[in-house]
């Protein structure tokens, strides 16, 4: 017959085999700021989070929308041969333009890259927002779908860059990301906007824009 100590040990067995698996040591999750959410200490909806589930669904379903096949340029607002020229004088100009960003994000799809340009797109989201509440819960969107491990849209950024989320994320704030976005601009300014330059699809685009001056010439 067990004592009453191993019967414990025996009761408690189950309970302990149910919990979850503890996070890995390289995927650091700072908790949510308690000032803001007494209740809920963790990156769950749960608790006093849950009012907030619909919103969370709205935005991450707009979010999950931008990487639906994107429109042909010839749906989209044609730029200017100027416009197009002006792109190889600097990245910034690129970066600058509507259209620019639309055409650059389309081929960086195709370099299965496209992840660099839409965590650029929600930090610049992210850094227009006001309300504090919304803040908090971009930061938490961003944090999931583009920093942690776990997530296949995961951007490369270095240790020193992902200690600093981590610690500003007990407190976000609109430019919470910002180190990490400038370090995302600077990537695709130096590895993948040289390759755009040289792509065809550039190039079409050049083309297009030189048989429209002459034909209007």
């Amino acid at each position: 017959m067990p004592t009453p100590h191993e019967a414990e040990k025996q009761h408690t067995g189950p309970e302990e085999a149910d919990q979850p698996p503890s996070m890995s040591s390289h995927e650091v999750a700072p908790p949510a700021a308690a000032s803001r959410n007494p209740c809920c200490l963790c990156w769950c909806c749960c608790c006093s989070c849950s009012w907030n589930e619909e919103r969370r669904r709205a935005w991450r379903a707009s979010r999950e929308s931008k990487l639906q096949p994107l429109p042909s340029c010839e749906a989209c607002a044609t730029p200017s041969p100027e416009e197009v020229r002006s792109w190889a004088q600097s990245f910034d100009k690129l970066m600058h333009s509507a259209a620019g960003r639309t055409v650059f994000r389309e081929f960086l799809r195709t370099e299965y890259s496209e992840e660099n340009m839409l965590f650029w797109l929600a930090c610049e989201e992210l850094k227009a927002e006001a309300n504090q509440h919304v803040v908090d819960e971009k930061a938490r969107l961003i944090y999931e779908d583009y920093v942690s491990i776990l997530s296949p849209k995961e951007v490369s950024l270095d240790s020193r860059v992902r200690e600093g989320i981590n610690k500003k994320m007990q407190e976000p704030s609109a430019h919470t990301f910002d180190d990490a976005q400038l370090q995302i601009y600077t990537l695709m300014h130096r590895d993948s906007y040289p390759r755009f330059l040289s792509s065809p699809t550039y190039r079409a685009l050049l083309l297009r824009g030189g048989s429209q001056s002459s034909n209007e010439a």
